[in-house]
């Protein structure tokens, strides 16, 4: 994987603010999101899954019952790169056409 430089906290901030659905939890990026049932949330999971594998990046993912958070930080720079601002604009995608067809 190529070198990531981290953002700034202004770098982060303004990437929020089209994130509307995400927080920074410290050097992490997270997002929670409630599935309408248990298979919903699994079928989500896998299509991220998926589109991180394509990206080569890969969220932490925590699923209780139908409530499932992302967690995205690049480990090997120590923090928050445009890696992770991608892959939080691609589960929003996600996530937005999971909502449209359940």
């Amino acid at each position: 994987m190529a070198q990531q430089t981290l953002l700034s906290d202004t770098e982060i901030t303004e990437a929020l603010t089209e994130l509307p659905t995400w927080t920074r939890s410290g050097d992490t990026l997270v997002r929670v999101v409630k599935a309408p049932s248990f298979p919903a949330g699994i079928d989500l999971v896998r299509r991220v899954a998926e589109a991180a594998e394509e990206a080569d990046h890969h969220p932490d993912i925590d699923i209780r019952w139908r409530t499932i958070t992302f967690a995205v930080s690049t480990h090997f720079a120590g923090g928050i790169t445009a890696l992770d601002i991608a892959l939080a604009r691609r589960i929003d995608s996600l996530v937005a056409h999971s909502d449209r067809t359940t």
